[in-house]
């Protein structure tokens, strides 16, 4: 017999009574349990057994009721938690974006930067003044590879300067204003360039014909140049500094001997002009005077003191020459005396006449002359 088919099948009791009902008959069985609670005197719980047993009973019950709670818990952290992601990774991807403007702008600054470093860390030997400026490409005029760069002579930069970078030289300035330059790189057909081969020093020409590549002519000797040569300025005709890198010699297609630019191995942004005018601005005058050499290379300036002694004596010395001109001239013009006639004497003797001395230069009175003798009687004087 099924509990539906028995008397007790009708009868419908709601839900929320039941449970109204069972709270209420746990509540009044908790309160008097804990009312007829005592201490014995072992110290111990008359409701101990009951109190141990509802706990053993109550503890599962209780882990299973507790099982729901803990799990909507975790389900309400990590709803939370993936909506505080969400939101995070949209406050992320913001600042990420803002970011990468600033790295961007921070690459660009590093590479200028370090541009810049090579730039300033170029040294000439002997050294030379540059002026630094930045350059822009120009497709226009009778040069066909040319750049602008915007210094002038207000820097003090003059046609026929070399420019470089930080790699080599680049070309050189063919026309100047005052803010700004024309450079003519050595690709240019316009371009002439003497260059030696560092490894053998030998000469010769660097040619631009247009092309990535100069032609190098003109090179002297025989097997004075191979693939892999460094290429330097030589410095001939006094319109470049020896020594500036070009390239390196490479055998071209046609089996001309061309240079590979060190120039080329970056962007022509930057460059520094040597404000180069001849040899002799390199050296100091006095530094090519040896000290052996010094005193007959340049004397000492004379004092005020010594020279106004110098000119007293010259003048000293020109009124005692005057002087001594103008007595000699009077002594020549003063006539001679006449001597008077002496007394014939006794015996014949022949004449005898003393020599009159010359003027002297130091005697302004001429020495008069000594009177002749007597002839003697009966003979011619």
């Amino acid at each position: 017999m099924a509990f539906r088919d028995g008397p007790f099948e009708n009868i419908k009791v709601p839900l929320a009574w039941t449970a109204a009902v069972v709270v209420v008959v746990a509540v009044i069985g908790a309160v008097v349990l804990l009312l007829g609670d005592r201490t014995t005197s072992e110290g111990g719980s008359t409701m101990g057994a009951a109190r141990g047993g509802f706990e053993a009973t109550a503890g599962p019950v209780g882990g299973v009721f507790a099982a729901p709670v803990r799990w909507a818990g975790a389900a309400r952290d990590y709803v939370g938690g993936y909506f505080f992601a969400i939101g995070e990774n949209r406050r992320l991807k913001a600042e990420i974006a803002e970011l990468r403007g600033w790295r961007d702008e921070a690459i660009a600054q590093k590479n200028i930067n370090g541009r810049y470093e090579a730039m300033l860390g170029l040294r000439t030997e002997p050294p030379v003044p540059m002026a630094t400026g930045r350059a822009i490409s120009e497709t226009r005029g009778p040069f066909s590879n040319a750049k602008l760069i915007d210094v002038g002579s207000a820097k003090g930069v003059r046609i026929g300067n070399p420019v470089v970078t930080e790699h080599g030289l680049v070309g050189r300035v063919t026309g100047v204003t005052g803010g700004v330059s024309r450079v003519v790189l050595l690709t240019d057909v316009a371009s002439r360039t003497p260059v030696m081969i560092e490894r053998t020093d030998a000469r010769a020409m660097l040619t631009g014909d247009g092309g990535d590549s100069p032609r190098l002519e003109f090179i002297r000797g025989s097997g004075s140049i191979k693939a892999g040569d460094r290429i330097l300025s030589s410095g001939d005709g006094g319109g470049l500094p020896r020594g500036l890198p070009v390239g390196v010699a490479a055998k071209g297609v046609d089996g001309a001997w061309r240079v590979k630019l060190f120039s080329d191995h970056g962007a022509i942004d930057y460059v520094r002009v040597l404000l180069f005018q001849s040899f002799g601005q390199l050296v100091s005058p006095n530094a090519l005077n040896a000290p052996p050499l010094a005193g007959l290379a340049t004397a000492p300036e004379p004092s005020a003191a010594e020279v106004g002694a110098i000119r007293d004596a010259a003048a000293r010395r020109a009124a005692a020459q005057q002087a001594r001109a103008e007595r000699a001239r009077a002594a020549a013009t003063t006539p001679a005396p006449t001597p008077a006639p002496a007394a014939a004497p006794t015996a014949a003797r022949p004449a005898v006449t003393s020599p009159r001395p010359a003027a002297s230069t130091s005697s302004p009175a001429p020495v008069a002359p000594s009177p002749a003798p007597a002839p003697a009687p009966g003979g011619a004087a």
